[in-house]
């Protein structure tokens, strides 16, 4: 009698291997409740011994989901919305969950187009991408679909929201620039109306109020987020200030800017000017003569914790409210000379 043609491995296949029941098979699989950890452990390692490869279709049916979820974003060229979806993608992979990308370029018709969409498709949940953190209309109310955003606040407080700590960013600048001696420092950043700018600019100027300093000029130099405006400001404010030994810039591409003028003057970066950035823009800062020391917002675990906040509402589990990550200092030559300069 000629051999059986061996098909596909089952999920049957996996219970015999393992030595369990076809439904303790499933559970375990499936991260449901009302198994112990040593059988999922037992479970998943004939899983991947049989080489198990679970039926997306068989999952859905059985739990109601379809394992997909959408990512709406305002800008996907954008210097800060890929980051914020390889976050995204990191976590929602882990978890089996195919991610559907929407860029709505900042466009509201567009943006509706693609919710509908998403919803005609039955998506478990959307997450909502944005290039800045300042408030926005929710893209809907009562969706049948839990709603995350990243990088961007809902202005409906029952909303989860997930961003930078941009006022804990101007802190940590502060308190850098003071641990390297400085204390003439101006402060050069983009438009006031951003949110962003004005938080980064209250926390830097409240470290230094509290070391008994206040900024080169006596406020921030509110402009672009464009090295133009970097280039123009510092050299305001070389002018103003001759004695100016810092300069924290609101943004990497101000900080090029800035870092261009200072050397024109000839003055030494970070001897004579340390220059100090925000973003970590590896583009910008790496490229900057020194390279630049900035701060970096974590734009991909942003990206992750929205993610992570969705499958917990998938999962029945909301939370809510505006969600921060932390900055954190990357130190480069600009504001220190003893670190090394790149091979």
């Amino acid at each position: 009698m000629p051999g059986r043609v061996r098909g596909a491995v089952t999920l049957e296949d996996v219970a015999r291997v393992a030595g369990v029941s076809l439904g303790t098979a499933s559970r375990a699989l499936n991260g449901r409740s009302g198994v112990n950890p040593e059988t999922v452990q037992r479970v998943r390692a004939a899983a991947e011994r049989l080489g198990y490869q679970p039926s997306a279709v068989a999952r859905g049916l059985r739990s109601g989901r379809t394992f997909t979820v959408g990512l709406i974003t305002t800008d996907l060229f954008g210097r800060f919305s890929i980051p914020v979806m390889l976050g995204a993608e990191d976590a929602l992979g882990a978890g089996q969950i195919s991610v559907l990308l929407c860029d709505s370029r900042d466009d509201p018709i567009r943006e509706r187009h693609h919710l509908r969409i998403l919803l005609e498709r039955r998506v478990d949940g959307i997450i909502v991408a944005g290039r800045r953190t300042d408030p926005r209309p929710p893209i809907g109310h009562n969706l049948p679909v839990p709603v995350v955003y990243a990088m961007t606040k809902s202005e409906d407080p029952d909303d989860c929201s997930v961003v930078p700590d941009d006022f804990g960013g101007g802190g940590i600048a502060a308190t850098h620039l003071l641990s390297v001696g400085r204390s003439r420092i101006a402060h050069i950043t983009g438009p006031e109306r951003f949110e962003a700018a004005r938080q980064r600019a209250d926390a830097f100027s409240r470290v230094l109020g509290e070391a008994g300093l206040t900024l080169a000029g006596g406020a921030p130099q509110f402009g672009e987020w464009t090295e133009e405006w970097g280039r123009y400001a510092t050299y305001a404010a070389l002018r103003a200030t001759p004695d100016l030994d810092a300069i924290f810039c609101g943004s990497d591409q101000i900080a090029r800017g800035a870092a261009d003028i200072v050397r024109e003057q000839g003055l030494r970066i970070p001897g004579d000017v340390a220059v100090l950035g925000f973003d970590n823009w590896e583009v910008m800062a790496v490229a900057c003569r020194p390279p630049l020391t900035t701060i970096d917002m974590n734009l991909r675990e942003v990206g992750r914790q929205a993610a992570s906040f969705l499958l917990r509402a998938i999962d029945g589990d909301p939370q809510e409210g505006v969600h921060t990550v932390p900055c954190t200092l990357v130190l480069r030559q600009s504001t220190d000379i003893t670190t090394p300069l790149p091979n």
